[in-house]
């Protein structure tokens, strides 16, 4: 089944608030009056589903979606109603000019409070903790409701919550296996995305009849999407309006004066109605937007247009497009050639493009100027993002004429700008010395189906692996490295880690054998050294993050099971497998260079590190650990992997990453070289390891 995280923290307090008709056992049965907090409704339904109770969290969880949709809704209506009701007055000259500027302000919040109250409650209700609303983002609460549906055996709606879940989620490899097996069980099953934006919908569907060179179908659905995704850009406007953090203050110790209070949070609002373009553009649980996506819509309709023969609009939705990109030599082309068609029945220049394009760009301009202006001179950072990247853009067979002709296999084509590939900053060796003259080569890049891969065994031996393993079992907390989280990729295993930094610290203070706490610190070491040497890297590999994890499948819940330990994924991007790329921005680790993983020992079952294709469903190569093997390769999307199910025991392994740029180095890692300085001052005895190369090959 799919698998998805049991939301701790916040999320476990609510319970105690919930009324007893949400509760386990309880039901999700009292509806009327104010909307219900749709965090509470979530809380109930989760603990009603590790309770047992899986009607019970179907009925909670439903009404939790419902509830967020309502509580957006109810928001955008009251908020759009103030808007026409009270009119924002323009201040007038002189003492108290202002106040007509206010007073509409202090109505209109009277408006809107009178309108939302009925319906919601109080406001502070609906404040759900970040936790939570990160989890709706990622569609979390689908993951549940496809495992209660499979218990009440209801197949379709389980389906569909999978489908919902899988959209925003596609490194979860084994959620389309579940997919294909509800078919199988079930019959024809139609599968629905839930929470699908309309407006990408019908782009998608857009594109899919362009390609097919069904035109008329192509209009329709684009044009369609564009009126969908103007009224989704005005919702986005509106629901910015709502509350704002303030980042560099706490709410309730503000001091600034009136008009810095007012600039400190417009300028949040401003900031957000500004990436409402961005919003638009992202499908829904990602993170990176489909580059280029609303001038692409008047760029496959200006062709599909001249295909259908209706040369005014190709001519419009052209200097649509020119709008955002007015340098587009192919689209520029194009224009001229359908002004050609045009010329003789009617004066080209007085098509004019669209008012809605116009206006957009218009208002995107002053948002960027006004937030510039707040940056220079309000102490504001901000960087202007590239909401229009020429890079997005499809490719086609088609050729702007060198001469006007009426063929159409003459006849213009979409812009063709491609995405460069991105080059690697160095040249990629492998194949380097392996320093160790005990350490046994296995596979290489080539024979592990990849790019800068290689698999070494004996990198430690029997007698330290078991040392390091006694040690872990006395230094490692459940959660540490995943902020606390005990099971942070799957509910089925609990991840208990460590760091170098707290090894030394408690062998310092005799809590465990300080020459075994050593012995992580050397290995280590030992391990960055022939990771650097092997890819040949001209430069020196710093450690980023040095982890000893284990994880431990938990009883009673590996009945079944076919989720992964860790999902698939690469270290330096987000990757986004619908799309086949790996995007390098943050949250991902984008400073990391290589990473490698040592393994402690073999006594379980599962655990199989995995490599993939960038779909995240084609493995290329599976690595069983043992102890001493290790596997390393480059960190970035080249080499998507993940880690199969730990069904029985516990699998430890030294997981460490490294980068090239000393801006990054490890911190703890620092400390830990000072304290080993120390130690070695005091004669406090180095491990029996020697990490200096004995025969160097």
């Amino acid at each position: 089944m799919a698998s998805g995280r049991r939301p701790w923290g916040a999320l476990l307090l609510l319970p105690l608030l919930l009324p007893a008709a949400c509760r386990a056992g309880g039901g999700c049965a009292g509806e009327g009056g104010p909307l219900e907090p749709f965090d509470a409704l979530y809380a109930s339904g989760v603990e009603a589903f590790y309770g047992g109770d899986f009607a019970g969290a179907a009925r909670c969880l439903e009404r939790a979606l419902r509830s967020r949709r309502e509580l957006r809704a109810a928001r955008l209506r009251c908020r759009r109603r103030c808007r026409g009701q009270v009119r924002l007055a323009a201040p007038g000259p002189g003492a108290g000019g202002d106040l007509s500027f206010f007073g509409s302000v202090l109505r209109r919040a009277g408006c809107v409070r009178s309108c939302e109250e009925p319906l919601l409650g109080a406001a502070s209700r609906h404040r759900a903790a970040e936790e939570v609303r990160a989890d709706f983002q990622r569609r979390v609460p689908y993951s549940y409701l496809q495992r209660a549906y499979i218990q009440l055996n209801k197949l379709e709606e389980a389906a569909n919550a999978a489908h919902t879940f899988f959209m925003a989620n596609p490194e979860h490899m084994e959620i389309q296996q579940d997919i294909e097996n509800y078919k199988t069980t079930a019959g024809k099953v139609s599968l629905i995305d839930r929470e699908a934006k309309q407006h990408m919908e019908d782009y998608s569907a857009g594109v899919r009849h362009y390609d097919r060179e069904e035109y008329k179908l192509a209009i329709d659905f684009l044009e369609r999407a564009l009126k969908g995704y103007y009224s989704e850009d005005e919702d986005c406007q509106i629901m910015c309006e709502g509350p704002q953090r303030f980042e560099e203050h706490e709410y309730l110790e503000y001091k600034a004066g009136l008009y810095e209070a007012i600039a400190d949070h417009y300028m949040q609002v401003l900031a957000c109605k500004h990436d409402c373009v961005r919003e638009l553009a992202t499908r829904s649980g990602r993170i990176s937007p489909i580059e280029n996506f609303l001038p692409l819509h008047y760029d496959y309709l200006q062709f599909a247009y001249y295909r259908v023969g209706d040369y005014i609009k190709a001519l419009e939705c052209a200097k649509s497009y020119l709008l955002f990109h007015p340098d587009d030599e192919d689209v520029l082309e194009n224009a001229a050639y359908y002004k050609g068609l045009l010329e003789g029945t009617m004066d080209p220049d007085t098509i004019k493009p669209r008012k809605e394009a116009k206006m957009l760009l218009r208002r995107h301009k002053l948002e960027s100027h006004l937030l510039h202006v707040a940056a220079a001179g309000l102490g504001y950072s901000y960087t202007e993002p590239n909401y229009w990247n020429r890079y997005g853009a499809r490719q086609d067979e088609h050729s702007v004429p060198s001469s006007i002709s009426s063929e159409p296999e003459d006849g213009p084509r979409l812009s063709v700008a491609k995405k460069p590939m991105t080059k690697p900053d160095r040249e990629l060796k492998e194949g380097g010395p392996l320093l160790y003259s005990d350490v046994k080569f296995v596979y290489n890049s080539q024979q592990l189906n990849g790019t800068q891969r290689v698999l070494l065994d004996n990198v430690i031996s029997e007698d330290q692996c078991r040392e390091l393993h006694r040690v872990a079992s006395g230094i490692m907390l459940a959660g540490d490295g995943y902020r606390g989280k005990t099971s942070p990729h799957t509910p089925n295993e609990q991840f208990e880690g460590a760091t170098v930094l707290k090894a030394l610290k408690y062998g310092y203070e005799g809590r465990v054998p300080l020459k075994s706490a050593r012995l992580f610190y050397d290995i280590s070491e030992k391990a960055r050294r022939i990771v650097e040497s092997y890819f040949m890297l001209n430069s020196t590999l710093y450690f980023s993050y040095t982890h000893l994890v284990c994880r431990t499948a938990l009883s009673g819940q590996q009945e079944r099971r076919n989720d992964l330990s860790h999902p698939i994924h690469a270290d330096n991007c987000l990757l986004d497998p619908e799309a086949n790329e790996c995007w390098k921005e943050p949250p991902a680790y984008t400073f990391r260079d290589y990473s490698a993983l040592l393994y402690v020992n073999a006594d379980f079952e599962g655990g199989e590190f995995i490599f993939t294709e960038m779909d995240a469903k084609t493995v290329t190569a599976s690595i069983k650990p043992k102890c001493g093997r290790m596997v390393s390769f480059s960190s970035g999307g080249e080499n998507p992997h993940g880690v199969k199910a730990v069904t029985k025991g516990q699998r430890c392994a030294v997981a460490l990453w490294f980068t090239l740029d000393p801006l990054y180095r490890e911190l703890e890692r620092i400390q830990a070289d000072e304290v080993i300085a120390m130690l070695d001052q005091e004669h406090l005895g180095p491990s029996e390891m020697n990490i200096n190369p004995k025969d160097e090959l």
